[in-house]
């Protein structure tokens, strides 16, 4: 038995990385853990949510305003909304957060997003990220809101099951016949704890199985099976034509040039992640150009845009060669 209560607009500030884009926010339409999916996986942890079959869940308003008025107040940026649940049929409270964000002017990324999550909104303002197993509760959600919006899957790599080269296969497979724009891995936390909830997950999955896995997990190269898992992951994605990553939306108050440099900037911290001290200021750069808030096209166009980068001559050739290009 789940217990729904009303709640407020939950809003937790905080940057945080989904998929290699920078989140500058998250919308919280349903908080706490309840009834089906007996298990999710949260890309912002990076690590399995368990569900008790009972439970109380607080549900945010179903007014647009209140969250906009609440998202005015975190650092500019794009906005995760989610994730969804299945009574928002009945009573909008993600439709409702994800319409507020896109009021506010911020790019959104809706999280496991039920078709009547989708707002009635231009599509580059928002992107649906859908976060797990592609079984045919997934695909069906992926496929029907295809249409409507950008859509993809970020794939949970667990070593010995979802990062095994057949399942990888079909999940990328699966994700292209429904429509996916991208599919993208997510590298799970390897420690103790969340290992214990993969097998756990598991378990629930496929009754049976978890003993086997339990080795795998426990006592196999974790890290090293997830890395060769996600390079394979890629090559299946790239080879169906689909995306390695979600785009970044635009929200209706950020300058084109400004988030299409900041998409290139964030894939470019992602390749070259080995380096730390770089990825992470290209990432600074990011966060830059997401709260700066002015055009920086002109800027480039007269050539004065190293006078105005503050964050050092080392990165600055990149940043506005991706500004240039966004320009084109």
């Amino acid at each position: 038995m789940i217990r729904y209560a009303p709640g407020a607009a939950t809003v937790r500030f905080g940057e945080t990385d989904v998929a290699g884009r920078r989140i500058a926010a998250r919308a919280i339409p349903w908080e706490g853990e309840a009834g089906p999916p007996r298990f999710r996986f949260d890309p912002v942890s990076r690590a399995v949510v368990l569900r008790p079959e009972e439970g109380a869940v607080s549900v945010g308003p179903s007014d647009p305003e209140q969250w906009r008025r609440a998202l005015r107040r975190p650092p500019a940026g794009p906005v995760l909304v989610g994730p969804g649940a299945p009574a928002e049929e009945l009573r909008e409270a993600s439709r409702a957060a994800a319409r507020g964000a896109l009021d506010t002017g911020r790019a959104v990324y809706l999280l496991d997003p039920e078709p009547s999550d989708l707002p009635d909104a231009p599509p580059e303002g928002f992107v649906a990220i859908h976060c797990g197993i592609p079984d045919e509760s997934l695909v069906a959600r992926l496929r029907a809101g295809a249409g409507r919006a950008t859509a993809g899957l970020l794939l949970p790599i667990l070593p010995g099951w979802t990062g095994e080269p057949a399942f990888l296969d079909h999940a990328t497979a699966a994700a292209a016949l429904a429509g996916a724009r991208f599919v993208a891995g997510l590298l799970l936390s390897g420690d103790g704890e969340s290992r214990r909830r993969a097998v756990a997950a598991r378990a629930i999955a496929e009754p049976g199985s978890e003993e086997r896995f339990f080795d795998r997990a426990h006592h196999g190269d974790w890290e090293g099976e997830s890395r060769a898992a996600l390079e394979r992951l890629e090559e299946l994605a790239l080879g169906r034509g689909l995306a390695t990553r979600p785009p970044r939306p635009r929200g209706a108050s950020e300058p084109r040039v400004n988030a299409a440099a900041s998409e290139a900037l964030e894939d470019l911290a992602e390749r070259e992640s080995g380096d730390e001290h770089r990825a992470t200021m290209l990432r600074a750069a990011v966060r830059w150009l997401d709260e700066l808030g002015r055009d920086l096209g002109p800027v480039v166009a007269e050539g004065n845009f190293r006078k105005v980068f503050p964050l050092g001559a080392d990165i600055a050739p990149e940043v506005e060669r991706a500004l240039v290009a966004a320009r084109r």
